[in-house]
C-alpha cells in the first residue's frame, strides 16, 4: 500500500464514473467511505492533509452518549449516542473501551441531582450499559484522588474512551479493504458540475501534480473547512454572498500531564465549572488529559494555538476542583482542536437535520455534512447515503451494508481481552497485526514510547504515513503525549520514512510544531 503517484492512483477511477467522491478524511468522511464501500458503491476519498489531521484526532478521547444533554431534555439524542457507543466498542475493542467516570460534589443537593441523572443515563442505555452507577462517599473519593478536598459525596458511572486517530485509520483501512480508493495529502482544487455529475480536480501536496476524476455525487465532509469546498462548488466569481457560511469554529484546548502529577485510574467529570461548562480529566495512554475549553473564533487555521485565557481557565479549574496546582513545566503537551458549529443554511435544501449535525443537499449530486461527534459517525454516514438516494443522486444500494456488524480492520475476534487504553502505548494498538509486527525486521530497535523501527516502516507501507507528523502525531500519539519526546524521536523517524517513501518527511516543519505543543522550555 505504498504511496502511488496521483495519476497512477486515479487511473483505476477512470473505467466508470465514481458513485461517491468524499472530501475529508475525518470521522464523518471515513464513515461515509466505509458505508458506501460496503453498499457496493464505487467510492473514493481524499483529504488535503492526513486522515484525522484536524478535529478527528484532537477530541477529548471520549466515546460517550452526551450525559450533559440529559439536563437539556435531549434524551432521544442521548439514547442514539449510547447505542452507537456500544457498536463502536464492538467493532474495534482494541481502540474503544469502557471507562469509569467519577463526579464529585461539595453539596448534597447537587450530588442528589447528579446521582438521579446518572442513574437515568445508565437506564437509558438499557442492555448496552457498560456498568452500574454507584454512590461514593468522601473517603472513597479521597482514595481515588488524595488532593480532593471539601467533597461530601460522588457518583461513579460508565462511559467510553478511544484512540481517535487510530480509530480513523482503522476506518480508512476498512474502507480500502472493501474497495474504496482513499488518499491523504491530496487537495480538491476544482469542482465543476457536468452531465455525469461532478468533475473533481485534485492536486498532490508533494509533487503539485494535478488530475481529474468524474463522480456522480460529491460528499463534502471537510469538517470545520466545509465552507471552502462549498464556495468552490457553489460560489460564483464576484458574488461572495452566493454561498453564505454554514459553520463557525469553536476552539477546544487540552493539556496533558504525567500520571505522577495527576494520578487518576478513573476519569473525572467536573459538572459545572466557573463558566457553567463541563471539564474532564481522563487517564489515556499512560498520561492524564485535561480539557476542554470552548472558545468561538472567526478563522479556522490548521494548527490553532491556545489562547492565554484558555490556559488560565484550565489551570484555575484544575486547582479549584481537583486540588492540583499545575505549572507550565508540568504540561507535556497541549493540543487545540476546532469543532464545526452549524450556524446557518437553507432549511429548504436540508436532507437531514439534527441539533448536533446537519446534512444539506445543496445542488444535484452535491451534499454537505458537518457538525456531530465521533460517537455517532456511523449513524451520520447512514444518513448521508440515505439522503443521496432520496434525492435521486444514487440508485438503491447493491447490498445491505450492515456497518453495525462489520468489524474494523485490526479488531480481534470476540473473547480476546484487549489491553486498556489507560496503559502506555504499545503494539496492542495495532490489534491483530501486533504479533506480526513483533517479529518484523526492526522490531528490536526502539525509538521511544513503545515505537519501533518496524512499526514506522509498517505505517509507511500500510497506513499511508508520509511525514513525521503523520507518524508521531496520529499513527503513534507521541506529539499528543509528550512534545519534547516527539522532538527527540523525530530525526530517526524522518530517516525511516524517507527510506520507505522517497518523499520529504518534512522534519523541520514537525520540529517547529513540537514547540507549539509545549508551554515551557
Amino acid at each position: 500500500m505504498s504511496r502511488l503517484e496521483l495519476h497512477e492512483w486515479a487511473r483505476a477511477l477512470h473505467e466508470h464514473p465514481l458513485d461517491v467522491f468524499v472530501v475529508g478524511g475525518g470521522a464523518t468522511g471515513l464513515g461515509v467511505a466505509v458505508q458506501a464501500a460496503l453498499e457496493g458503491r464505487r467510492v473514493a476519498l481524499v483529504d488535503a492533509g492526513d486522515f484525522a489531521g484536524g478535529t478527528s484526532s484532537r477530541s477529548t478521547k471520549l466515546l460517550h452518549g452526551g450525559v450533559r444533554y440529559l439536563a437539556q431534555g435531549r434524551w432521544r439524542m442521548v439514547r442514539e449516542a449510547l447505542r452507537e457507543r456500544a457498536i463502536v466498542m464492538r467493532l474495534a475493542p482494541h481502540l474503544a473501551q469502557p471507562l469509569p467516570f467519577v463526579v464529585a460534589q461539595r453539596r448534597w443537593l447537587p450530588w442528589a441531582l447528579a446521582a438521579v441523572g446518572l442513574k437515568f443515563y445508565e437506564k437509558l442505555a438499557g442492555r448496552l450499559s457498560l456498568g452500574k452507577t454507584e454512590w461514593l462517599g468522601a473517603a472513597a473519593l479521597r482514595r481515588l484522588l488524595p488532593t480532593w478536598a471539601g467533597v461530601v459525596a460522588g457518583v461513579r458511572y460508565w462511559d467510553g474512551q478511544f484512540d481517535d486517530a487510530r480509530l480513523a485509520l482503522a476506518l480508512a483501512r476498512t474502507a480500502h479493504d472493501h474497495g474504496a480508493h482513499v488518499r491523504n495529502h491530496t487537495r480538491v482544487v476544482g469542482l465543476t458540475a457536468v452531465p455525469q455529475g461532478w468533475r473533481v480536480r485534485l492536486q498532490d501536496r508533494f509533487s503539485g501534480v494535478e488530475h481529474e476524476v468524474i463522480a456522480k455525487s460529491v460528499v463534502n465532509a471537510a469538517g470545520v473547512w466545509v465552507d471552502a469546498l462549498r464556495s468552490l462548488a457553489l460560489g460564483s466569481p464576484g458574488q461572495p454572498d452566493g454561498c453564505p457560511p454554514l459553520v463557525r469554529a469553536s476552539q477546544g484546548v487540552h493539556l496533558v500531564v504525567s500520571r505522577d502529577v495527576l494520578p487518576l485510574s478513573e476519569a473525572v467529570l467536573v459538572p459545572r465549572t466557573s463558566d457553567e461548562r463541563v471539564l474532564f480529566a481522563v487517564p489515556w495512554l499512560g498520561a492524564t488529559v485535561i480539557g476542554t475549553t470552548d472558545t468561538p473564533r472567526d478563522d479556522s487555521p490548521m494548527e490553532p494555538r491556545p489562547m492565554a485565557q484558555e490556559l488560565a481557565f484550565l489551570f484555575d479549574e484544575t486547582r479549584r476542583f481537583l486540588g492540583v496546582d499545575l505549572t507550565p513545566a508540568d504540561v507535556r503537551s497541549v493540543w487545540v482542536g476546532l469543532r464545526p458549529l452549524v450556524g446557518s443554511g437553507d432549511a429548504r435544501n436540508t436532507a437531514g437535520l439534527s441539533r448536533e449535525h446537519v446534512v444539506l443537499q445543496e445542488a444535484p449530486g452535491f451534499l454537505t455534512v458537518t457538525g456531530g461527534k465521533w460517537t455517532t459517525y456511523r449513524a451520520m454516514a447512514e444518513e448521508v447515503m440515505a439522503a443521496l438516494m432520496a434525492a435521486g443522486d444514487l440508485p438503491a444500494a447493491k447490498r445491505e451494508a450492515h456497518t453495525d456488524r462489520q468489524a474494523l480492520h485490526g479488531a480481534a475476534s470476540s473473547g480476546t481481552r484487549p489491553v486498556s487504553l489507560t496503559a502506555p502505548p504499545g503494539l496492542h494498538l495495532f490489534g491483530t497485526e501486533s504479533d506480526a509486527l513483533a517479529q518484523a525486521p526492526g522490531a528490536e530497535r526502539a525509538l521511544g514510547l513503545g515505537l519501533t523501527e518496524a512499526m514506522v516502516r509498517f505505517c509507511a507501507r500500510q497506513e499511508w504515513a508520509v511525514t513525521v507528523e503523520d507518524m508521531l502525531a496520529r499513527r503513534w500519539r507521541v506529539l499528543f503525549l509528550d512534545a519534547r519526546l516527539a522532538e527527540q524521536m523525530a530525526p530517526a523517524v524522518a530517516q525511516l520514512l524517507q527510506d520507505e517513501t522517497g518523499l520529504d518527511p518534512q522534519l523541520s516543519g514537525f520540529l517547529a510544531l513540537c514547540k507549539q505543543y509545549r508551554l515551557s522550555d
